[in-house]
């Protein structure tokens, strides 16, 4: 799995460009920990306050600023997980991760420009451990599984690191993860070659925008799900769709009632040369990087 580069350390005296330049990596972290880019962006901007609220004696006393602000986010972000697991119980109908867009989708700002754009958004690195499928997994492990799994796993940290930000023992941690790796492979298939997932859904779009309902049925399993977010904000059903003739019939009313509607690539799972899943997300406030006519 491609991850993020790993903070460089730094000496005894700390670097202001160094420290904000940790920001493209909490915000990465912050991500996948949460699934959530509106709450990494509030965890990041925690951990730099608790930073910047340390006289400059302690932030010099600090011989690596970089691990520091990590352990800082992670453990923001294991509080965070916490309570989000109440919040998303009282959600109203099904909690699906923030897609994001990349450069090319992202109308937002100056993605695909010059400048580098403000946006973290922009900064959010776009790979197997941002697709939907992979959050979605993420979703069901418990805080401290996400953590030990996402630092160890993802981001390739050692186990007496991620003890320390999960506040366990290193062999807690590693257990942890073990129990992560699991669900993972539980709820992968078989794995389908990145080109051959693309024509799938490239055809599955060609047929949805032509309202096609037979050729969907084709592409679609037999047995696939489909789960809509729309948060109580925008027009989407509250239980998963089950049965690919049902998501077929669901889509094409919807686009009729949805003009705009963008199906996105990392919103599918394709299983056996068919789509599996689908994740519907409506609500608006998880589609602000698109323009406000856009969806996913």
């Amino acid at each position: 799995m491609s991850t993020p580069s790993k903070p460089e350390r730094y000496g005894s005296e700390p670097d202001l460009s160094a420290v904000v330049g940790e920001r493209r990596h909490l915000i990465n972290l912050a991500y996948r920990l949460i699934g959530s880019l509106a709450e990494a962006e509030d965890a990041v901007q925690e951990t730099y306050a608790r930073w910047y609220a340390m006289p400059r004696q302690q932030q010099e006393a600090i011989e690596s600023p970089g691990a520091w602000l990590t352990t800082v986010a992670g453990r923001v972000c294991l509080d965070l997980l916490g309570s989000a697991r109440v919040r998303r119980e009282r959600y109203v109908g099904s909690w699906i991760p923030e897609p994001l867009p990349d450069r090319s989708e992202w109308t937002g700002g100056q993605a695909g420009g010059g400048a580098e754009s403000a946006d973290p958004v922009d900064r959010v690195t776009l790979d197997e451990s941002v697709t939907m499928a992979f959050l979605v997994v993420l979703e069901s492990m418990t805080p401290a599984e996400r953590v030990a799994f996402v630092l160890h796993d993802v981001f390739r940290y050692p186990f007496p690191e991620v003890a320390g930000i999960v506040g366990r023992t290193p062999a807690a941690c590693r257990q942890l993860a073990y129990s992560a790796r699991r669900r993972v492979r539980a709820a992968q298939g078989p794995a389908v070659p990145a080109a051959g997932q693309a024509g799938v859904v490239r055809h599955f779009k060609e047929a949805w925008e032509a309202g096609d309902i037979r050729a969907l049925v084709g592409l679609l399993d037999p047995d696939a799900t489909m789960a809509a977010d729309g948060g109580g904000l925008a027009g989407a059903v509250l239980r998963p769709v089950e049965g690919g003739e049902r998501i077929a019939g669901y889509l094409i009313h919807m686009a009729g009632r949805t003009p705009g509607l963008t199906l996105l690539e990392r919103t599918f799972d394709v299983t056996g040369g068919r789509v599996s899943r689908i994740w519907a997300v409506r609500n608006p406030d998880k589609l602000r990087p698109w323009t406000e006519s856009g969806s996913a």
